[in-house]
């Protein structure tokens, strides 16, 4: 009896926008020569395409919190400060999504203090970490099918003991639907 007072809402975005492709701005290399003859257009939209795109996120209630106070996984599987954003493109009658997720790693750590970029620290073991970073990913791999893990910690600094606590448990955790990238932004910066 008290849905009528329960409004649902999410911690999130949604913008929604129409995108034409102007091709007269094109420079004088693009143009054809005075040889060419010119080409019949079959569709207005081959002369200026519309696409509409549409980006959706939106933060999972488990686990939210300020940076440096909430991270890691817990012990239901649910890591700090889950995202998932989906793009979509709509054009010519089709559509078109890209997901993409994000969140802390997922395995029990934590970074202690408040100064800025406090040092990180593994708070479990291995072994209690596994049960956990399982149901993460059987949850992802139930939603998503298949995912691509771009691993972006530092993988030389401070955050090194993180990095190598995540590829331990993806390679302990051995499925076929998980592709494991490392990228250390820090090194192409």
């Amino acid at each position: 009896e008290v849905d009528f007072w329960i409004i649902p809402i999410i911690q999130g975005f949604v913008q929604i926008e129409e995108l034409v492709v102007n091709y007269s701005e094109s420079s004088d290399d693009d143009k054809s020569s005075p040889e060419t003859p010119p080409q019949e257009s079959t569709c207005v939209d081959d002369i200026h395409p519309t696409f509409l795109v549409a980006l959706i996120s939106r933060r999972s209630r488990h686990r939210a919190g300020m940076r440096y106070k909430r991270r890691g996984v817990d012990k239901n599987g649910n890591v700090a400060n889950y995202v998932e954003t989906e793009q979509l493109i709509h054009v010519h009658n089709h559509t078109l999504s890209f997901i993409q997720t994000r969140g802390s790693v997922p395995v029990f750590w934590s970074q202690v203090g408040y100064r800025y970029n406090p040092r990180p620290r593994l708070d479990k073991s291995e072994n209690e970490t596994m049960s956990c970073f399982r149901a993460h990913f059987e949850e992802q791999l139930k939603n998503y099918k298949k995912q691509v893990i771009i691993n972006l910690v530092d993988q030389t600094g401070r955050e090194k003991i993180i990095g190598d606590a995540y590829l331990k448990q993806v390679l302990l955790y051995n499925n076929a639907n998980l592709t494991y990238v490392s990228f250390d932004f820090h090194e192409h910066w």
